[in-house]
């Protein structure tokens, strides 16, 4: 019964940074452009 008053707090709150990061990523546009970065690995660019 300890482990579980310990371990649940830990797991919201890495829930929470989890979550904050990915809204930090989806606001400065990181997942803007998802068709161009596929096309670009398969051209060739010597």
């Amino acid at each position: 019964m300890n482990a579980l008053v310990w371990l649940i707090p830990v797991a919201i709150g890495l829930g929470a940074v989890f979550v904050f990061l990915f809204l930090s990523a989806v606001k400065s546009g990181q997942f803007d452009d998802l068709e161009d970065p596929p096309r670009r690995i398969l051209h060739d660019d010597d």
